[in-house]
């Protein structure tokens, strides 16, 4: 299999809570079929996860005001579905391997921009936790459901 030679992306995620305890979703503009995601993003040469997680945050949704709850011990990884590998990412990589971070919303829904300079979303709501895996892209359907256990043992 040509895939398993390609390696896995480095990236983080971030579950972003708001007061009420949902969840930030935003609908990715390259599959606008009712199919919403957590930001999440690559890391860079040389830099930290927490660097990177606020990085992506801000480039993807503007927000500046939250607070870390919960760094993920566990590094979640998933793979693409083959026909997308070789298209996503420039055909670099097969998957992702990725460190999560739990995070509390500090700011109002004003702050929330989606008109970034290298925008990925078109669209974003709050949702409950357990709605996760039912619109999420299937191939990431696992990660979320252990990203949904994650989030119950911080919000119970």
């Amino acid at each position: 299999m040509v895939e398993k030679k390609l390696p896995l992306r480095t990236g983080v995620g971030i579950v972003v809570l708001n007061s009420q305890n949902k969840i930030f979703v935003g609908k990715r503009k390259d599959n606008p079929n009712n199919k919403w995601q957590m930001p999440q993003g690559g890391v860079n040469t040389g830099e930290n996860f927490v660097s990177a997680m606020k990085r992506e945050l801000l480039e993807e949704t503007s927000i500046k005001s939250i607070k870390i709850i919960k760094e993920i011990q566990k590094i979640y990884q998933y793979e693409l579905p083959k026909n997308l590998i070789g298209i996503i990412w420039k055909g670099k990589y097969r998957g992702q391997k990725q460190k999560w971070f739990i995070t509390r919303f500090l700011g109002d829904d004003s702050e929330i921009n989606l008109n970034t300079k290298n925008a990925e979303f078109i669209d974003w709501k709050w949702i409950e936790p357990k709605m996760l895996p039912n619109v999420i892209v299937s191939f990431k359907k696992g990660l979320y459901l252990n990203l949904l256990k994650e989030i119950k043992l911080v919000i119970d």
